[in-house]
């Protein structure tokens, strides 16, 4: 259980833009404690999908203001998700996994007034998916023989 509070504040850290990754930390608790999978993996999700949340409520802050420099992302990068946002719409959010540009996209979401439910349904399928397929290369699913 120990393992799974410390996989949740570390992946909430790493969904928002300090520069935590929480990739090994899931990594080594799949492979080396006997904590079940499904826990590791919903500590890290729900962690995540809440640092996320957070984005998406400083860029609603922001949204209300103008841009003053205090926004923790940078200003090319939020110019570039806003415009995968414009582009491609909430489903640019299945991307909100990504380095860089993900925390960039849940940033823009919420300057961008996307639904808090809708958020939160997008950003969850794409980071549980993400630790999903960390776990299935660690136990070897889908490798051949």
């Amino acid at each position: 259980m120990q393992v799974s509070i410390s996989l949740f504040i570390t992946a909430f850290l790493a969904a928002t833009v300090l520069p935590v990754a929480s990739e090994p930390a899931v990594l080594a608790a799949l492979t080396f404690t006997n904590e079940p999978w499904s826990l590791i993996i919903t500590a890290a999700s729900l962690g995540n999908v809440l640092g996320a949340v957070v984005n998406w409520w400083l860029g609603r802050l922001a949204s209300n203001a103008t841009y003053s420099g205090w926004l923790p992302v940078s200003k090319e990068a939020q110019k570039k998700a806003e415009g995968w946002y414009r582009r491609w719409g909430r489903a640019s959010l299945l991307l909100s996994w990504a380095p860089i540009i993900g925390d960039a996209l849940t940033v823009a979401a919420g300057a961008m007034r996307e639904p808090i439910i809708t958020f939160i349904a997008l950003v969850g399928i794409a980071k549980t998916a993400r630790y999903l397929a960390l776990a299935a290369s660690v136990s070897g699913i889908g490798s051949p023989g």
